[in-house]
């Protein structure tokens, strides 16, 4: 007998399944298909059911409009805008304008900013805010945005004016009297309203727009860089919530947990005290009707040391799964324990409802990471799609230093990039280029996945630890992970960036800084002269693809295809060492930013000759349906979305953004803004 709630689950999920097949139809005839968050969807997607566009007329694509953002100051191009109820939303430059725009012209309708505090003017990422959070109080739509400064800013998202009635008034001249929510108030650490944090305490900013789940806005944070650290004081991210409509303080989670809380035996030497980061500088994601948001984090202070905070340190490096009315934990997985490698948590996870063999219909979400692996889970539970092993990793011998004995390794899916380097891995189009590139690597200390770092005064004569993959990934910030809901499919785009590191005393890297965080020297840290192996023929040390887009079938886990990215790169393809031999497409070595539609897989590289194409790709084959050129290459993300009956794909151009469009016979709307 099938119990009342389960009938009605049942009948949820059949609807859903219903709504996902008739949606290209049902939304077209609308004329309006949106994208709703940084990723489209609170799963972060970046799928479309938009369908207009097809293999056939992808290379009739023009540029429709663009928009300027240059006199807001913006530089990174790392804000995917967001198209709701038939505008466009996004945010631009260091001080972080939010901007409205007309989707069919370009035309800016309005912006809005807070005024100047030396808050904002310390943030490492002040142009990388990535976009807006939006819904709706009492039937009027409100933007939700964090400021470089630790503000929540919520305003009318048809006026840009603040939000009445939301937060309370900030002793700060000029600040509105409604409308933004000062973020520090609610962390537990003596500040100013107008200086922010001492820096001897630490430092904390945004990356990420907040995400609004069930009237809770969820607010992820940012840390100063890992790799520009030196001492071991710092704040920790916590993550904080908030009522939608009031701006109410409901929640926070801390990520660095004292006393009595689950995990802070993780923390040896006190170091739960005194030390920081675990930020969710990443985007979040969220179940909404499951009522969950999954927090994606980084590693704790410092990158590349971490003698003076032994233990594996949670939720470092982990995903963690909060109730979003709580901010209670319902289930944690660390991918790295006690991390030095910067490994942090790159880009949002992905949820998908699968098909498994042997589970039925499984709601999972997918973690993609800078060490090549996708963590795959249930992520009601928790429980891995499939096994995850403990297995044996190198020892340091860095003093001081007491890495984990083992980390977690996915038994599925298959890694998609690099892991670890010995000289298999390098250059072989000749026995010469491959001499040439085991010559290149003699002063570094070549290793497996989790490799650690060494000193510069050490005993084994090695300047530097080469982390394959580095910092830069494998998967990393500026081509987040897209997925097909239709099919399970998860599409990846990595490149091989390894990472030489050498450590030095922590007085002497600190001499790198001008307003370093914290009062403590490490015993080590980041050193400046680890410098680089690099080829003396001119072309990459490693074996190609130098970039790549990976399918894997989620349902079953398995590599569904792989290709290279682009056009082998000019450096190589017309490199006298490899003259006369046919190098094949090496992939140009840039991460690619992608979004999916209901017809393709849609992805920004460049030609040999550096020039800017875009790709229309077969989702199930991974064959080339259509290329075309464009101004520029997309720097992050890429969305496509369908206004009053005609399909966009927005490329986010640097300071501009580029629409791309099927012309319209008579439109002469195409300018620039």
């Amino acid at each position: 007998m099938i119990r009342t709630s389960e009938f009605l689950k049942m009948s949820i999920q059949l609807y859903s399944a219903i709504v996902i097949l008739l949606a290209p139809n049902l939304l077209a005839a609308q004329g309006t298909v949106e994208w709703t968050t940084l990723g489209n969807d609170y799963a972060h997607t970046r799928y479309s059911p938009a369908d207009e566009i097809t293999a056939d007329n992808f290379s009739d694509l023009e540029v429709a409009w663009e928009w300027d953002g240059a006199s807001l100051g913006a530089v990174s191009g790392r804000s995917t805008p967001s198209y709701i109820n038939g505008i466009l939303y996004t945010v631009a430059g260091s001080r972080r304008h939010v901007v409205a725009i007309d989707p069919k012209t370009g035309e800016q309708l309005w912006s809005y900013r807070l005024p100047n505090t030396p808050r904002w003017e310390y943030s490492m990422r002040a142009d990388y805010g990535k976009g807006i959070g939006y819904s709706e109080v009492d039937g009027r739509g409100v933007i939700y945005m964090i400021t470089p400064g630790f503000f929540l800013t919520a305003l009318d998202a048809k006026t840009g004016s603040p939000l009445e009635g939301f937060g309370s008034p900030i002793p700060i001249d000029g600040f509105p009297e409604s409308g933004v929510v000062d973020l520090l108030a609610n962390l537990g650490h003596p500040y100013d309203p107008y200086e922010g944090i001492p820096l001897e305490t630490g430092y904390i900013t945004g990356s990420s727009p907040p995400i609004v789940v069930n009237d809770v806005v969820i607010v992820g944070n940012s840390a100063e860089q890992g790799y520009h650290q030196s001492r071991i004081e710092n704040v920790p991210g916590d993550i904080l919530a908030y009522d939608a409509r009031s701006g109410e303080f409901l929640w926070k989670f801390n990520v660095i947990p004292k006393p009595g809380e689950y995990g802070h035996e993780t923390w040896e030497n006190d170091a739960w005290e005194w030390t920081g980061d675990v930020s969710s500088w990443a985007p979040i994601s969220a179940d909404v009707e499951n009522n969950l948001v999954f927090i994606p984090t980084n590693g704790a202070t410092i990158d590349y040391y971490g003698g003076f905070r032994p233990g594996d340190n949670l939720y470092g490096t982990s995903l963690i799964a909060l109730d979003a009315s709580t901010g209670e934990r319902s289930w944690h997985f660390q991918m790295v324990h006690h991390d030095i490698w910067n490994y942090d948590n790159p880009t949002a996870p992905v949820l998908l409802d699968l098909n498994i063999p042997g589970q039925g219909t499984v709601p999972a979400i997918a973690q993609v990471t800078k060490q090549s692996f996708v963590y795959a889970f249930n992520r009601l539970t928790g429980e891995p799609l499939w096994p995850i092993e403990e297995r044996a990793v190198p020892a340091s011998i860095v003093p001081g230093e007491v890495l984990s004995p083992t980390q977690p390794f996915p038994t599925k899916p298959a890694p998609y990039d690099i892991q670890g380097v010995g000289i298999d891995d390098l250059a072989n189009f000749t026995p010469e280029i491959r001499q040439q590139a085991i010559e290149a690597f003699a002063e570094y200390e070549m290793g497996p996945l989790f490799n650690p770092p060494i000193h510069r005064d050490n005993n084994i004569g090695k300047r530097a630890s080469m982390f394959c993959p580095g910092g830069g990934g494998g998967a990393n910030i500026t081509a987040p992970a897209v997925a097909d809901p239709t099919t399970g499919y998860l599409y990846v785009s990595s490149h091989t960036a390894c990472s030489p590191i050498q450590l030095v005393p922590g007085e002497e890297a600190d001499l790198q800084y001008a307003e370093p965080t914290g009062t403590t020297y490490a015993m080590y840290a980041n050193g400046p002269s680890a410098g680089a192996p690099r080829h003396p023929a001119g072309i990459p040390l490693y074996k190609p693809p130098y970039s790549r887009i990976t399918a894997i079938d989620m349902n079953t886990g398995e590599h569904a295809w792989m290709i290279p990215t682009g056009e082998t790169p000019a450096r190589v393809k017309n490199s006298p060492a490899l003259e006369g031999i046919d190098v094949g497409n090496t992939g140009t070595g840039n991460l690619v930013p992608m979004v999916v539609t209901a017809n393709m897989l849609v992805y920004s590289d460049t030609k040999t000759d550096g020039t800017p194409m875009l790709y229309a790709i077969d989702k199930q084959s991974g064959e080339i349906q259509g290329s075309i050129e464009v101004p520029d290459r997309s720097r992050y993300g890429m969305s496509t979305w369908v206004h009053q009956g005609r399909q966009y794909i927005m490329l986010q151009t640097g300071p501009r953004l580029t629409a791309m469009a099927l012309p319209v016979e008579g439109d002469d709307v195409a300018n620039s803004h």
